[in-house]
């Protein structure tokens, strides 16, 4: 990433038949908190590139549009240290396994050079992603992990899935609903999601169907 003017990169697996994004690595901490925040938020750059097949560039996030397009992701990406975003969708022929988001701690915009080069970037993020045998749902379908931030993907989406599921049963909801509450506890809470699915699945954590996400209660 050095030929870029990024502070930092971050690489998410997504399915059109998902009901989420599944960050895959990150080069440092803003990048990871990036990766998260649009996860556990459900809006952002990365889901809307991935939504439209095209790059989604925001050289300033502080833009009244862009405050006004993704309210709560704006703040919080601003609040980890990010002023610039740019997501550019992975894709094959037909094949879109997922996003690539770069970010700058400062506003940036990216001239014709940059932009090509970025693409190339995530030209060749394709090709390593798709060479871990992603399926449909997110998840590997086996073979050696290239990189060391891939290995705990399988484990990550299983146990979100899980949790989804679980809720499912203590709310008398469909899945993607459980998943929405299990995401909104999380961000109420300040919490990883993938934290709070474990709790779920440990029964640490219990949701009821008459309380908001921020007062549900931990079994003890």
């Amino acid at each position: 990433m050095a030929a870029l003017p990024v502070g930092g990169a971050g690489l998410s697996a997504m399915s059109r038949t998902a009901a989420a994004s599944h960050p895959l690595c990150s080069t440092d901490d803003i990048s990871e908190q990036l990766e998260e925040l649009q996860l556990t938020l459900g809006e952002g750059p990365c889901m809307d590139a991935f939504v439209r097949g095209s790059a989604v560039l925001t050289p300033d996030l502080l833009t009244t549009e862009l405050q006004d397009q993704w309210a709560v992701f704006a703040e919080a990406a601003l609040e980890a240290g990010a002023r610039a975003v740019f997501s550019l969708p992975l894709q094959k022929g037909a094949i879109s396994p997922g996003v690539l988001d770069l970010y700058a701690d400062i506003p940036t915009v990216l001239d014709a050079e940059e932009l090509a080069d970025a693409l190339a970037f995530a030209d060749l993020a394709t090709l390593l992603l798709l060479d871990t045998r992603i399926d449909e749902a997110g998840a590997p379908t086996g073979g050696p992990m290239p990189d060391r931030g891939f290995e705990d993907l399988g484990a990550y989406r299983a146990e979100i899935d899980q949790a989804s599921g679980i809720l499912t049963v203590q709310l008398g909801v469909g899945i993607e609903e459980a998943f929405v509450r299990l995401r909104a506890y999380a961000y109420v809470q300040g919490r990883r999601l993938a934290d709070v699915a474990a709790d779920v699945v440990a029964r640490r954590l219990r949701f009821s169907p008459d309380a908001e996400p921020d007062q549900d209660e931990e079994e003890t």
